[in-house]
């Protein structure tokens, strides 16, 4: 077995290995016409290879998150599980950011485990992480959507490209400034998804007021396979400005959106990520009618 940190690794041997890795966890979500998602791109990556064959990785955000933390995803091909593979790829991580396994546990180092599993707590565990953030995924059918509103005097627009990045980073930093990642969000990344094959402008929904100033968005996504070989929407962001909440704008907001998956795209379900401390929006996706899928979980070191 081969291990070494590298600044780049062929895409196509990137998401053979991802793929493998979805079709048993349901995740992460490969982007249609080939590449990784955006979260195993740039940075550096410690691959573990078997011949000429990726059987693991991890890869490093350099640039951290939004408090100045790199943040790592590691990955083990199904097949090649409880052989150890974790582990080895968990100590030369460790040993890349400079962190022996019995430093008390602070905020050098946090790697994302997806979907809460035993195994990787237990790998966790015995390498001194603790269990530091747990974003809940949530999911409802789109059969029987209710009707929704908006406040007097909002109306519903679509984004417009090269007109509206700005605004909607603005808007996006004051609802998100506490968010680690979300409120990182520049509006060079939003042209940068703008690029991607998933972008769809029509389905970047935009709540302005009377003078078109901008109050608040849904931004919707859908992802070709949820896993189970079937498509999926994505409630992908709800902002609102501080000062425009409080009057329903996030629940209207919530409900256009999944409308317009269901009727315009096709979806007859959708998913979303959320805190698991925002008790503000798990009240009203539970309202709404949302329902706890799985968890994903942040250890820190």
């Amino acid at each position: 077995m081969d291990f070494s940190w590298q600044d780049t690794v062929p895409p196509a041997q990137l998401r053979a290995l991802l793929a493998a890795v979805s079709a048993v966890d349901g995740r992460p979500s490969l982007p249609d016409g080939g590449g990784v998602p955006g979260e195993f791109r740039g940075g550096a990556y410690l691959l573990a290879r078997r011949a000429d064959t990726a059987v693991g990785v991890v890869h490093l955000n350099t640039h951290g998150d939004a408090a100045g933390r790199p943040v790592a995803e590691l990955v083990v091909r199904p097949a090649d599980r409880g052989h150890g593979i974790g582990a080895e790829l968990t100590s030369r991580l460790l040993d890349r950011i400079g962190i022996e396994p019995t430093d008390t546990p602070g905020e050098r180092l946090r790697v994302w485990a997806h979907g809460d599993s035993p195994a990787a707590a237990a790998l966790a565990a015995r390498f001194g992480f603790r269990r530091a953030r747990t974003m809940n995924r949530l999911r409802r059918d789109l059969a029987g959507l209710p009707a929704y509103s908006l406040p007097d005097g909002v109306t519903l627009r679509p984004f417009r490209p090269g007109r509206d990045e700005d605004a909607v980073t603005e808007v996006n930093h004051l609802a998100f400034e506490w968010h680690p990642e979300q409120g990182a969000m520049t509006a060079d990344d939003v042209r940068a998804a703008e690029a991607e094959p998933w972008f769809d402008a029509d389905g970047f929904l935009l709540a302005v007021d009377k003078d078109d100033r901008l109050l608040g968005f849904h931004w919707t996504k859908v992802h070709p396979d949820a896993g189970d070989g079937r498509p999926i929407g994505e409630v992908y962001v709800v902002g609102v400005r501080p000062d425009a909440q409080g009057g329903g704008l996030g629940r209207g907001l919530t409900m256009a959106g999944l409308h317009y998956l269901r009727a315009r795209r096709g979806m007859d379900r959708v998913m979303l990520y959320v805190e698991s401390d925002n008790q503000a929006a798990l009240a009203v996706y539970a309202k709404v009618g949302f329902t706890l899928w799985d968890a994903d979980v942040q250890y820190a070191h």
